[in-house]
């Protein structure tokens, strides 16, 4: 096993967190150390926020949305754009930032950063459509609904997005008047706490905190606090039912969780094969590691097409240069810690015990450049058991489960028989069978000859153990409301 090497340890300053608007270290004065998983160094230092530090940013919260509530839809509007606009003049840094906590190559990272910027201005558009409705009754009564904030929510976001999750997810709360407290990974917190301080003169002193630290303790007191009664969580399947739990132990909360997934992919026989083969190997995200858990991680491809499609993506994803997260002209990059390392390499183990054939990649590298960081080259495995854990079990890493069907019910069978239902994606000519596939298959979001894309405006979310609750359109707004009827009679 790969050990981590430390640098300048002793020498590196603690960055502060962010709460209710203000810089804070933890009330006890514990930390988090950061690692770049590309080269080992030790790069940040942060504080690992305790639940006397969780009570201060939702009192913070209390009071800042207080006032917060009664801004009206144009300020709140205002708000979110000059945050975007911030946010673009150092989209550069923040990439950068992005590429020294998780690993991803800077293209990547830059993009997530454009599209942080995109959907703080979605929200932006949308104060106005945050409205309740009239309901006839009688000539001389009226029944409407007026949507009403929450007061201080809470986010919870993985490594994959570091940015892109913590900028974009604080829109759609702050839109709808709330105070929001973000949780990032310990392990990629560091632009997280770069947007709180951007976010200085900006967003409302009170309205935003960055509390930083360890899931079991920073995250549990997040999810145990009483007066946060709407939570939203990204991450594994195991803990968003963990949180479910906990959360109901303390109070009636609303909890939305975007979960994981083991995604199919599936290629019918009239399908363009040069556009699904390119597809499948950029569906499953390869290109951050297949860290992502909306990958098409299931490969399903239609018999008389199996062996010449696998054949060609393996060399396609052979060709895939890893390299320096710094680069440019890396694809690949490193997997974002050791716990994470490990768990991809020992799926690759369990593939080959369960007889899967391996036909692209599957080599750790650990020379050169490659010696201190968590290198996994991407890996596809064909002939996979559809009821093995290869094809069954989320790794959340650069590993593609092929395996062949024969007909449409057979197809069907195996994309559906999973515990996940996140997103979905076919490949096929013809209309009946794409309707028919979208309207069957148990996923929360479908895509047809596309993969990957998603589209501000349209509902993103999972069924089955893929989640709860749909974000990226106007019901992530609407979901950071709670609607209140007003029945008025005016008779004479």
């Amino acid at each position: 096993m790969k050990t981590t090497t430390t640098l300048n340890n002793t020498a590196l300053t603690t960055t502060p967190m962010w709460i209710g608007g203000r810089e804070a270290m933890a009330s006890d004065g514990s930390t988090v150390d950061a690692v770049n998983p590309a080269t080992g160094e030790l790069t940040a230092r942060f504080p690992a926020a305790t639940a006397a530090d969780v009570d201060a940013a939702v009192l913070a919260g209390k009071r800042a949305s207080a006032q917060w509530k009664k801004s009206t839809p144009e300020e709140r509007s205002a708000v979110l754009t000059r945050l975007a606009a911030v946010i673009e003049e150092h989209a550069e840094e923040l990439a950068d930032l992005d590429v020294a906590d998780n690993g991803s190559p800077i293209r990547e990272m830059r993009r997530d950063a454009c599209m942080a910027v995109d959907s703080l201005r979605y929200y932006a558009g949308l104060t106005l459509q945050l409205r309740g409705e009239t309901i006839p009754s009688s000539f001389d009564r009226i029944n409407f609904t007026l949507l009403q904030p929450y007061g201080v929510v809470a986010r919870i976001i993985p490594f994959n997005h570091p940015f892109m999750f913590a900028a974009s997810k604080i829109a759609a709360p702050l839109a709808a008047g709330n105070a929001v407290i973000v949780k990032p990974s310990e392990h990629t917190s560091r632009s997280a706490l770069r947007l709180g301080e951007l976010a200085q003169g900006i967003i409302p002193e009170g309205l935003l905190s960055i509390l930083t630290g360890y899931g079991h303790t920073t995250g549990d007191a997040i999810v145990r606090h009483p007066d946060i009664r709407r939570l939203a969580f990204i991450g594994s399947a195991d803990t968003g039912r963990a949180i479910q739990a906990t959360a109901a132990s303390v109070a009636v909360k609303n909890v939305t969780l975007e979960l994981g997934g083991k995604n199919p992919l599936v290629v019918f026989p009239d399908a363009d094969i040069d556009k699904a083969v390119l597809a499948a190997q950029r569906g499953m995200n390869f290109t951050w590691q297949g860290q992502s858990c909306g990958s098409t991680s299931r490969l399903i491809v239609h018999r008389d097409i199996y062996a010449n499609f696998i054949d060609t993506l393996a060399e396609n994803i052979e060709g895939m240069k890893s390299g320096s997260p710094t680069d440019e002209s890396t694809q690949t990059g490193s997997i974002v810690n050791a716990v994470q390392y490990d768990k991809v390499r020992s799926y690759i183990a369990i593939g080959h015990d369960e007889g899967a054939r391996l036909i692209a990649g599957g080599q750790t590298l650990t020379e050169g450049e490659f010696a201190n960081g968590f290198f996994v080259r991407p890996t596809l495995f064909a002939d996979v058991d559809p009821k093995s854990r290869l094809a069954q079990e989320e790794i959340f890493g650069p590993v593609l489960a092929a395996m062949p069907f024969d007909d449409y019910d057979g197809a069907l069978t195996i994309a559906n028989n999973v515990r996940y239902g996140l997103t979905a994606s076919v490949f096929t000519e013809n209309l009946r069978t794409a309707h028919r596939f979208a309207r069957d298959v148990e996923a929360g979001y479908v895509w047809v000859n596309e993969v990957s894309k998603h589209v501000h405006g349209t509902a993103f979310g999972g069924v089955k153990d893929s989640g709860l609750g749909r974000e990226e359109g106007i019901e992530e707004l609407i979901s950071y409301t709670q609607a209140k009827n007003v029945h008025l009679n005016f008779e004479a």
